[in-house]
């Protein structure tokens, strides 16, 4: 099933995307969650009157009558990234002088965990502000997220799927100058809109191997990124157990998996972000996330 937020009328409200492009509204169900949070929340009670109301054919909306949005358009807790988790990507910036990491060597010997403020949180289509980064160092990241339904602590590499509701694409935007210059990773990932996600939060049922998703970014049209990720140097269980060793997990929390080789960073010179640039992402299976680079305030 593939989950959205949308906005009908300027109302906020869950929804179930269909295959025509045309989306199910969650609020025609009154005793359904009003976000979908709640919905991921309390699924195994909800899941049967989802599906029902998705096959009554009632609450269906067209595309030109709604917004699009986040998939989780504020969520309750930082989202949770993970640094230098594809080998390409950790030699290629370990070599480009902006690890600021302090580690020796390329690849790390355990994942590297940071966070973004959920502030950070826009949705498809939305423009990504590059005039909020006064040094012009816009980077884009391809990053298969993964949303934890069932919480926990102590969570085992062994279990660790049972606690996946699903998986969304997440751009982990950043400015590569703030990243060097605070050497760390928090400010430079985290400025208001460097956040994109979508479109759709698609459930664990309906991707029957995961490391057979491959992850790509085109910038213009030009392929920028493109991976498989089996090629993770952390996979999704070890995180999983990495993280709830010391953090309880609770669901709706968004884990970013890392991204593969072709940021910008990694040319030469690099290739940052431009206004009037259009960044467009794609997941096996989780559809297209495309976002444009906005120049100017609104």
């Amino acid at each position: 099933m593939k989950l959205a937020t949308i906005a009908v009328g300027g109302r906020q409200t869950p929804a179930v995307a269909l295959a025509d492009g045309r989306y199910v509204d969650l609020s025609t169900d009154a005793a359904l969650p009003s976000t979908l949070i709640g919905l991921i929340e309390g699924w195994d009670a909800h899941r049967a009157a989802v599906e029902a109301l998705v096959s009554s054919g009632k609450g269906v909306v067209g595309p030109g009558n709604v917004r699009h949005l986040a998939p989780i358009p504020r969520p309750a807790r930082n989202i949770m990234c993970v640094g230098k988790n594809y080998y390409d990507h950790a030699h290629e910036f370990h070599g480009s002088g902006f690890d600021s990491s302090g580690g020796a060597q390329a690849v790390p010997p355990l994942p590297v965990i940071f966070t973004k403020a959920t502030s950070s949180v826009i949705g498809p289509n939305d423009p990504i502000p590059a005039w909020r980064d006064f040094t012009n160092s816009l980077d884009y990241e391809v990053e298969l997220a993964v949303v934890i339904g069932k919480g926990g602590a102590g969570i085992t590499k062994a279990n660790a799927f049972d606690h996946v509701f699903g998986y969304m694409i997440l751009n982990d935007a950043t400015s590569r100058e703030l990243q060097k210059k605070h050497q760390q990773w928090f400010l430079g990932k985290s400025i208001d809109g460097f956040c994109p996600m979508g479109p759709w939060l698609v459930t664990a049922d309906e991707v029957p191997d995961v490391t057979a998703m491959r992850v790509s970014t085109k910038v213009n049209g030009e392929t920028r990124q493109d991976a498989s990720v089996a090629d993770l140097i952390f996979d999704i269980p070890t995180l999983i157990e990495t993280i709830s060793a010391v953090i309880t997990l609770e669901p709706g929390d968004i884990i970013a998996t890392g991204t593969p080789a072709g940021v910008g960073l990694g040319f030469n010179p690099p290739k940052y972000l431009k206004p009037g640039d259009v960044v467009t992402m794609e997941i096996t299976g989780l559809g297209v996330l495309e976002n444009p680079i906005e120049g100017k305030a609104a």
